[in-house]
Formats: C-alpha cells, structure tokens, sequence
C-alpha cells in the first residue's frame, strides 16, 4: 500500500508539450519547441556547410583535372584536418588554453604561471607551436594542469593498447 510522502517511479505531465523533428519526412525523435527549433537549424546549417565543402572540392579538383572520384576523397582530408587532436603535444596545448581559460589569466599571466611550476616561456611557447615535448616537462605540465603525470602522458602519447 502506498503512503501520501511516496512518489511514484511512473509520472507524466499532461502539460508538457513536444514537437517531431523529421528528415526527410521520417520522424526522428520528439522534444521540447525550443530546441527542436535549434536542432534542425543547426543540423540544416551543418548540411550546408557540408554542401559548399562538396562544391569547393569539385571547383579544385575539375581545375587540377582531376576525377570527380577524387571529391569524396578530398572532403575527407579537409574534414580530417578540422577535427579537434585528440592526443599529443597539439593536446597538451589545447589543454593548457582551456587552463588558462579556467584561471581567467591573460597570456602574459599565464606565461608567469607556468613559469613558477617550472615551464620557461620558451618551453611552453614550443609547446603552444606544436614541438615535441620532452620528458623533463611532464612534472611541471601536471602540476599546472592541475592532473597527475599519468593523466598527461596519456593525453600527450594516447592510452596504451593491448594486444
């Protein structure tokens, strides 16, 4: 039997409201008006985006005289190009400007922070132009990222994989 304080795990709201979002005349989900309305803007967007990627690939590819086989390709490199690092010194870097962010510090600010955990203006300005890091700075690269050397060396050489 249940009490008047308990709740039960089943509820709805008669009031709320959801809208389908379709493509191409095929429900794919339903959700509040307001993002359904930022949802498909930003899907259609993303769509035309891919569009005139599709049509410069073809203008450089039909100049060069080349074979529109070699569109698909060519999209795939310049897709290839703008994804985020994922691993590696361009990582680390990425890391540290999110760290910067995160302590609201200037560049000048942020350069004399890595300075006091030992990481020279020269050293971080290697980093920041994407050149190898050296071993010496992992120490002082966790303690400004605020994580442990670990958690560095898999962010700059990606998680070990097993066989």
């Amino acid at each position: 039997m249940l009490e008047g304080n308990e709740s039960n795990a089943w509820q709805f709201d008669a009031t709320d409201s959801y809208v389908p979002i379709t493509h191409d005349g095929a429900v794919v989900g339903f959700c509040k008006p307001n993002y359904a309305a930022q949802i498909s803007a930003t899907l259609n967007r993303e769509e035309r985006y891919r569009q005139a990627l599709y049509l410069a690939c073809y203008d450089l590819i039909s100049r060069a005289g080349g074979h529109n086989s070699q569109i698909d390709d060519l999209m795939q490199k310049y897709l290839t190009k703008t994804e985020p690092p994922k691993r590696g010194t361009a990582f680390i870097a990425i890391l540290l400007k999110h760290r910067q962010a995160e302590l609201d510090l200037n560049d000048d600010e942020f350069i004399r922070f890595c300075d006091s955990y030992r990481l020279s203006p020269k050293e971080l300005k290697q980093i920041w132009l994407g050149q190898d890091i050296e071993q010496k700075h992992l120490g002082p690269l966790a303690r400004i990222l605020g994580q442990s050397i670990d958690q560095v060396i898999e962010a700059w050489k990606g998680a070990d994989e097993e066989l």
